[in-house]
C-alpha cells in the first residue's frame, strides 16, 4: 500500500504560528506532525509516500528530504498558490499513487492511531475512520451502521482524517479544485464505503488552544 500525507493547507485559524512555517510543521512534543505521521506509516510497512505541497511547502522538502532517513521513499505533489483542496489534491496526486487502494491522513491530526489495515470489499470504494466527535464540535459528520458509512442528522461520529479509497473512487472527477465531503456523502448514501471507529488519542491540530492542549 502507498500513502499520502494532505500537508497543502495553509491553516489559517493556527496563526500567526502558520505565518512562518506550514501546519505540518508545527511540533507536538518535540515532534512535528509531519514526522509523526511520516514514522507511523513507516512502522506499519509502507514505504512509498506522497506528500501534497502549497503553502510554504518548500520548507517541507527541506525537512524531509528523499524521506530516505525514514526508510520511505517521498514524492511530492505541488500546488503551488493554487491549493486545491482535499479531493483535487488527491485526484492531482493519483499517477504517484498507483493502481491499488491507498492511505491518505491529515497532516494536522495528532493521534497513536495504528495504520489501519483493511481489505476494501470488491463493493466498497473506501474505508473511513471515525473518532468520538469532540466537545468544541456541535455535531459529527457520519454515522457507523453495520460497518458501513451512513449519513445521519445530526451524524454521531466525526471523520478522523485517515481513510483508505481505491483510486476508482475518483473516476470522472476532473483536474482542478474540489472538495472530498461532497464525494464521501454521495458514496455513504449508495453504500459504497465502509467504516470503523477509533477511540484512542486523536486530536485534531486546529487551534492556538488545542495545540496548547496537546502540549
Amino acid at each position: 500500500m502507498r500513502a499520502m500525507i494532505l500537508a497543502a493547507g495553509r491553516g489559517e485559524r493556527l496563526r500567526p504560528l502558520t505565518e512562518k512555517i506550514p501546519k505540518s510543521l508545527v511540533e507536538v512534543r518535540g515532534q512535528s506532525l509531519l514526522e509523526r505521521h511520516l514514522d507511523n506509516v513507516r512502522a506499519a510497512g509502507i514505504r512509498s509516500v506522497v506528500i501534497n505541497l502549497g503553502w510554504l511547502g518548500d520548507q517541507i522538502v527541506e525537512r524531509i528530504g528523499s524521506g530516505e532517513r525514514f526508510g520511505l521513499e517521498v514524492t511530492y505533489s505541488q500546488e503551488g498558490d493554487d491549493i486545491l483542496e482535499t479531493g483535487g489534491g488527491i485526484h492531482k496526486a493519483l499517477p504517484a499513487l498507483g493502481a491499488d487502494p491507498f492511505l491518505v491522513v491529515n497532516a494536522d491530526i495528532y493521534t497513536d492511531m495504528p495504520v489501519p489495515a483493511f481489505q476494501l470489499d470488491d463493493s466498497h470504494l473506501g474505508h473511513l475512520v471515525m473518532v468520538p466527535t469532540p466537545d468544541y464540535r456541535d455535531h459529527g459528520d457520519f454515522d457507523i451502521d453495520d460497518g458501513l458509512i451512513r449519513n445521519g442528522d445530526p451524524a454521531t461520529y466525526t471523520f478522523s482524517g485517515v481513510a483508505i479509497y481505491r483510486p476508482e473512487f475518483f473516476d470522472g472527477c476532473e483536474a482542478g479544485r474540489f472538495p472530498l465531503a461532497p464525494m464521501l456523502r454521495e458514496a455513504a448514501d449508495r453504500r459504497q464505503l465502509s467504516g470503523s471507529l477509533y477511540e484512542g488519542l486523536w486530536a485534531d491540530v486546529g487551534t492556538p488552544e488545542r495545540l496548547a492542549a496537546l502540549q
